[in-house]
């Protein structure tokens, strides 16, 4: 297992989101309930809070959000979204365990400190017993709201040798890591501005209307409709 660490020098706050199944009364029918999804948020306010045990329940959606809005009026942010299946982690009962505290954890946010620069030590491997770092001592009550934030990942799987991996071990299932995906950080998905991608062999023309249709935009955008503005919820649009 790796640990990693991703640090914001913004004042952020970490949210945790997920769906629950809450009981609600058939309208039609009110002597039966049904069980509807519903999306559920919590604000992770302290240390504690906001560190997951590895092999434990985890929220699907973690942001670190900050005091900034998009035009929706949603907090900008980025959403740690981890991609590992590390087994279990050394025993905690184990005398050397000390050294490797950061295993413990799927996922950890803590107040960034400049004494707290990594979550373990070179030195720990030759004294694990009495380790340099122990990053069980970076978690504690102290409140991570509106604070520099800290997001401490561990990601890790399992890998047996077989008899595919001669010559080279496939790349395909063996990748763990985690994504900063942004999380309502723009006003819409940024790669709708994106120009499509364009193919074409020496020798060809460029500037060609069959060769490449961007050539021709202009043309082509001539014949589109004009949306007339409106709104909605508080929000004006203007097709530009």
């Amino acid at each position: 297992m790796i640990p990693a660490r991703w640090k914001n020098r913004l004042k952020n706050w970490a949210w945790a989101e997920d769906m629950a199944f809450v009981p609600t009364i058939v309208p039609w029918q009110p002597e039966y309930q049904m069980q509807r999804l519903q999306v559920t948020r919590k604000l992770l306010e302290t240390e504690e809070e906001a560190a997951f045990p590895l092999g434990g329940a985890t929220p699907r959606y973690l942001y670190l959000a900050s005091n900034h809005s998009n035009k929706w009026g949603h907090r900008r942010g980025y959403r740690i979204q981890i991609l590992s299946f590390a087994g279990k982690p050394l025993p905690q009962e184990s005398p050397i365990e000390k050294a490797f505290t950061w295993g413990r954890y799927h996922l950890a946010v803590t107040q960034r400190k400049e004494e707290e620069p990594s979550s373990s030590s070179i030195f720990n491997q030759n004294d694990p017993w009495t380790p340099t770092v122990n990053f069980t001592d970076f978690i504690s009550n102290e409140t991570i709201a509106g604070e520099d934030l800290v997001a401490w990942v561990t990601a890790g799987f399992l890998h047996i040798p077989h008899a595919e991996d001669i010559p080279n071990t496939v790349t395909a299932g063996n990748s763990v890591g985690f994504f900063l995906r942004p999380y309502n950080f723009f006003d819409e998905d940024p790669s709708f501005h994106s120009a499509d991608s364009i193919y074409f062999r020496e020798g060809q023309d460029a500037t060609a209307c069959e060769v490449n249709p961007l050539a021709c935009l202009s043309q082509t955008a001539t014949c589109a409709p004009e949306i007339p503005a409106f709104s909605h919820g508080g929000f004006a649009y203007r097709d530009n």
